[in-house]
């Protein structure tokens, strides 16, 4: 039987998610219906996709008894009260990145989709895509024995969107696009930072424009991040080890080629069936195959990530801690984080 998929946003990444759906078997996954706060914008989705129900309400969507579980692609603010409408609903929830806005915010989800006994995983494509697969089994494998250095960049010239540069929207260039370096991390090194070391510069509006985050982790290991929404990026990432190197060469956040030592190997993502509006976007197929497979098995969570909280928040709540208290530039010593922010990873990458 297909998953039935119900939508939340008729926003540019839920035309991305629903193209990408139409990669996979339509005996396994069906877009059954989709809500926007703007009737009209969801009957437009709802023509140019095929799907049979338009909602003008978030609340419509959370009511339909046929849809199995939620996509939710609505800005930054809105994931934790629109989170909270579908979990208190009973909805399992694939909630975009970042889960929330801080820790606090994600720990309210958290133990929200807990106390219902519901789904809930955060959106990181990144984390299913083949070539990602790849990468777990070589270090599961220790095929770069002890894993010494980890490093992330991402950057774009983005400030022109308002939604980036406005703090109100959850702007700034850790939140939007630099989570993507910190999960990064956090998949190689399985565990919290012992501590962290960040400088950048800030928008006249107070969000973070450009940042440098250095995370020490025990047994002399550190990980070396950069984003920034000012300006275009290798948008590279590597893993030394003392038995060699793994890299990323290009768009870290949707990988589909690796060099291992040297040997390139690569992974193709299928064509879309209809315009993109993001790159690579058809590689979104694979969160949604994950979900189908932890609702089959009756998981209340995603086997790649645990809850309770993951290391973005926590590394938020320390370097973006002080964004308010200065005008232009934000420079943090070694902080150490609180040690309730526990991280924990899994790298086997399938239900078993």
């Amino acid at each position: 039987m297909a998953t039935r998929w119900g939508i939340c946003s008729a926003g540019k990444i839920s035309h991305d998610f629903l193209v990408a759906l139409k990669t996979l078997p339509a005996t396994e996954h069906q877009a059954v219906a989709i809500a926007a706060r703007d009737l009209a914008r969801a009957q437009d989705y709802a023509q140019k996709h095929g799907i049979p129900r338009a909602y003008g309400s978030y609340e419509e969507l959370a009511q339909d008894p046929d849809v199995d579980v939620v996509y939710v692609g609505v800005i930054h603010p809105e994931h934790l009260p629109v989170g909270r409408l579908f979990l208190g609903a009973g909805k399992p929830v694939l909630l975009e990145k970042p889960l929330g806005m801080n820790a606090a915010e994600v720990r309210e989800l958290v133990q929200l989709a807990q106390s219902h006994g519901v789904f809930l995983m955060e959106a990181y494509w990144t984390r299913f895509f083949p070539a990602s697969e790849r990468l777990y089994s070589l270090l599961s494998q220790g095929a770069l024995g002890e894993l010494k250095v980890v490093r992330a960049e991402f950057g774009a010239p983005l400030s022109g969107c308002p939604r980036i540069v406005q703090k109100e929207l959850g702007g700034g260039a850790l939140l939007d696009i630099g989570c993507y370096c910190v999960q990064f991390t956090t998949m190689v090194f399985g565990e919290r930072p012992e501590s962290i070391l960040a400088s950048g510069f800030l928008q006249p509006t107070g969000v973070d424009e450009t940042l440098s985050v250095i995370l020490n982790y025990r047994g002399k290991r550190q990980a070396v991040i950069t984003c920034s929404v000012l300006t275009e990026l290798p948008n590279q990432a590597a893993i030394s080890g003392t038995k060699g190197i793994i890299q990323l060469p290009s768009e870290m956040w949707s990988p589909t080629e690796l060099v291992v030592n040297g040997q390139h190997e690569e992974f193709s993502l299928p064509p879309p069936a209809q315009p993109l509006n993001f790159p690579k976007s058809t590689g979104l197929r694979y969160e949604a195959q994950h979900v189908r497979q932890c609702l089959l098995k009756g998981a209340r969570q995603a086997v790649l990530c645990s809850h309770p909280v993951t290391l973005l928040p926590a590394v938020m709540n320390v370097v973006l801690s002080e964004l308010g208290e200065r005008r232009h530039v934000i420079t943090l010593s070694v902080r150490r984080l609180p040690t309730q922010a526990s991280i924990r990873w899994f790298h086997q990458g399938h239900i078993q």
